[in-house]
């Protein structure tokens, strides 16, 4: 009698090795990111678990999921047992991940120096194949209380609404901010943009009893300053 051709679920496994079951005895630590990413898909395909996909998925990308969030969602159906339902599964709890992060604040640090906010951000920015416009929002001590993107973009650039980061700003209550945007083209020379919009944001905000520390360009190279260059 041929075998039914059902998806093997994480059902069927041995109780012990259920990455559901160890997550309730031990807790979601204990899981590997396979184990916590099968968990989430649910099920594999007739001859792989959800686990063994999950971690050929992963190798894929050399198991880091920086490169494994980059991974668009027509990739990520290519893989047998992924269908578009499970990748959006998949790409909703990344983005949740990342806006977790994004709001947490940095209760130990205070960006006293570019040093400290290019180790701050750069996570979010230096393997981006487009580019990003971000806000660091910032209280009278310089305690950073949101990390906030702006725009995302194209590969050359990005369009910036400065009404929307004035208004970010009044919500949570920041004395300053601190303008930060990637090139994916790893060059750290600011471009004439690059140097028009950070006055036009200087000029607002001196309106508004605002401050502008700095503006920092990141790249995989490293990063520039306007402050540390006295441009800003």
């Amino acid at each position: 009698m041929p075998l039914k051709n059902t998806s093997f679920t994480i059902k069927d496994w041995d109780a012990s090795d259920r990455p559901r079951e160890k997550l309730k005895t031990q807790g979601a630590s204990y899981l590997s990111n396979a184990e916590l990413f099968a968990v989430l898909i649910g099920s594999g395909t007739v001859n792989e678990s959800a686990v063994s996909l999950m971690k050929r998925i992963l190798l894929s990308v050399q198991n880091d999921l920086q490169k494994f969030d980059q991974l668009a969602l027509e990739r990520l159906v290519e893989f047998k047992g992924i269908g578009e339902a499970k990748a959006i599964k998949l790409k909703a709890v990344l983005e949740l991940s990342k806006r977790f992060q994004n709001k947490k604040p940095n209760k130990t640090k205070i960006l006293t120096s570019s040093k400290i906010v290019y180790e701050s951000i750069v996570q979010h920015l230096e393997d981006l194949p487009h580019e990003e416009f971000w806000v660091l929002y910032l209280n009278q001590s310089n305690r950073l209380l949101e990390k906030y993107r702006l725009s995302k973009g194209g590969i050359t650039q990005t369009t910036v609404d400065i009404r929307l980061a004035f208004k970010r700003a009044f919500e949570v209550g920041a004395t300053a901010f601190i303008l930060v945007h990637n090139h994916p083209s790893g060059r750290l020379t600011p471009s004439n943009s690059d140097k028009q919009i950070t006055r036009k944001f200087k000029l607002a905000a001196a309106n508004v009893d605002l401050k502008i520390l700095d503006h920092l360009i990141v790249s995989e190279k490293g990063y520039f300053s306007f402050a540390d260059e006295s441009i800003l």
